[in-house]
């Protein structure tokens, strides 16, 4: 196959691992990126130890990405977490695997990583153009926003990598998607994940407690039932805790009108338990003292415990236990998604073909989270970032070499 010229939009970890792919292959790789720099989510996410991947069961995380599973499962295949890891330790950067199963880079941040990898891609000839938006199309052409003005790109073939609609101030704007949809392209809408939640609180305990961390607890709603901490907002609630739920919270109250995420005050005794501790107390202390002395609960937890319980403290031995057990957080509305550590929705897999090429616009391909899928934080986000890259690439290559072009 002759060399082609290829024009990238997006220097995120999509776009990135394509560019890798293709000149590898010895194409003509232009890499053109909106912002002052590239990857700059990943830099983001990286700032406090970048989780690149999850050391968990391959069969149980490819279960992870819900109703896109299906889809993604042969890109997973053919860049694993295992391949993301010796991808890692190529570019000079060991790894290691945490106390929850996430694979962190042995010097924690994002930065070394990408250099590395930007100076990989630079010895494999690829040119990355930054200040250089992508407007929109011109017939075939793509049309480009410089510093000097704007101009028309021809390439042989286009990957757009330009994110979904999160932390847009990083990039991922989702100002593509009328472009798109002009050309017949579908198009589901964002939506928020791994996001906070407003929660009705009074002003009091949001006085007190905002910014308290809510520790060992478990918390159970339709995506299962998970245990760890999260943290009193301003808001409501945001954290890992509720990151992983958010999808079932956002859904339900997107159908039901309502949601609640259930909540274990105590996940390490029992109901049985709790409930003997409770009823041993004297009955003349204080609510405060009972609860503490026999549960353990004081603090942010107590104070939840009356938040969202106020009669609480009126209630029987049995039925309080069962309370801590599975104590009802109602959430009002996910946080907006300019907050969000990611995105729902994008362009839906019947709009692309097995190289992941748009139907409506031969020779376009796209990747990353441009595509309607989404997944909990914990490395699953990057990972599928990276493997659709590359999937993409063999897919161009493939379609390039059928005559495309």
């Amino acid at each position: 196959m002759t060399n082609r010229r290829i024009a990238i939009i997006g220097g995120g970890p999509a776009g990135l691992m394509a560019a890798e792919e293709l000149s590898r292959a010895s194409h003509a790789v232009t890499v053109y990126e909106a912002m002052p720099t590239v990857a700059r989510k990943f830099l983001l996410a990286g700032k406090s130890g970048l989780n690149i991947t999850h050391s968990e069961p391959y069969e149980r995380f490819v279960t992870r990405y819900g109703a896109a599973a299906h889809w993604l499962r042969p890109m997973l295949d053919g860049f694993t977490p295992e391949d993301v890891r010796d991808w890692t330790t190529g570019l000079g950067t060991e790894t290691f695997t945490g106390s929850s199963g996430r694979v962190f880079p042995t010097v924690m941040k994002a930065s070394p990583l990408l250099r590395a990898w930007l100076k990989r891609l630079e010895a494999q000839g690829v040119t990355i153009l930054t200040r250089h938006r992508w407007i929109g199309f011109d017939g075939n052409a793509c049309r480009i926003a410089t510093p000097e003005g704007e101009k028309t790109v021809e390439a042989d073939a286009v990957l757009l990598a330009l994110g979904g609609a999160s932390w847009p101030k990083l990039g991922s704007d989702a100002v593509w998607v009328p472009w798109l949809q002009a050309q017949g392209v579908e198009v589901a809408e964002f939506r928020p994940a791994n996001c906070g939640f407003d929660c009705r609180f009074s002003e009091v305990f949001v006085e007190r407690f905002s910014g308290e961390p809510v520790k060992s607890v478990t918390a159970t709603s339709a995506a299962g039932t998970t245990q760890g901490e999260f943290v009193i907002s301003r808001n409501g609630i945001e954290g890992s805790l509720v990151y992983a739920h958010a999808g079932a919270l956002r859904d339900a109250l997107a159908r039901d009108g309502r949601a609640n995420l259930k909540l274990d005050l105590c996940p390490g005794r029992t109901l049985d338990k709790l409930e003997r501790d409770l009823g041993r107390q004297d009955a003349k202390a204080s609510f405060s003292n009972r609860l503490r002395k026999a549960t353990g609960l004081d603090g942010v937890k107590a104070a939840l415990l009356r938040e969202l319980q106020p009669d609480a403290n009126r209630l029987d031995a049995r039925s309080l236990a069962e309370t801590i057990k599975a104590l009802p957080l109602p959430v009002a509305a996910p946080r907006p998604i300019a907050e969000a550590i990611s995105s729902a929705g994008g362009i839906t897999w019947d709009s692309v073909d097995e190289n992941l090429m748009l139907k409506a616009l031969p020779g376009t391909f796209v990747a990353g989270e441009m595509l309607d899928w989404e997944a909990p934080t914990g490395g699953y986000l990057l990972t599928a970032c990276l493997a659709s890259g590359r999937s993409v690439a063999h897919g161009m290559e493939a379609w390039l070499s059928g005559g495309g072009a």
